[in-house]
């Protein structure tokens, strides 16, 4: 049995991929941002370039795998991970410190 380069995800209903790839896009989105908080933070404070880079590299490596997962679903699925992105930066500056 071959898979093509979609695999298994393609394979999985909208009503299973939709909330999927908009949990996990909360998910990345909560990831991405706070990992762009404290890179925020680590740069003010004077913190080691070191630290900032690898936050920086890991928060985009982390959303560029979660996004290319939810390509290989679909483009609805795509989209709804894009809502869940937007919906953790939405929660993430309304309690801001």
């Amino acid at each position: 049995m071959e898979l093509d380069e979609r695999g298994m995800i393609a394979d999985l209903p909208m009503t299973l991929s939709l909330p999927a790839s908009f949990g996990g896009g909360i998910v990345l989105g909560f990831a991405y941002f706070w990992a762009l908080r404290e890179t925020a933070r680590l740069i003010v404070n004077g913190g080691h370039p070191a630290l900032g880079l690898a936050l920086t590299l890991g928060r985009l490596g982390l959303i560029g795998a979660g996004f290319y997962v939810a390509v290989l679903a679909g483009g609805a699925a795509l989209i709804a991970a894009l809502a869940g992105v937007l919906v953790a930066k939405a929660v993430m500056l309304q309690v801001a410190p």
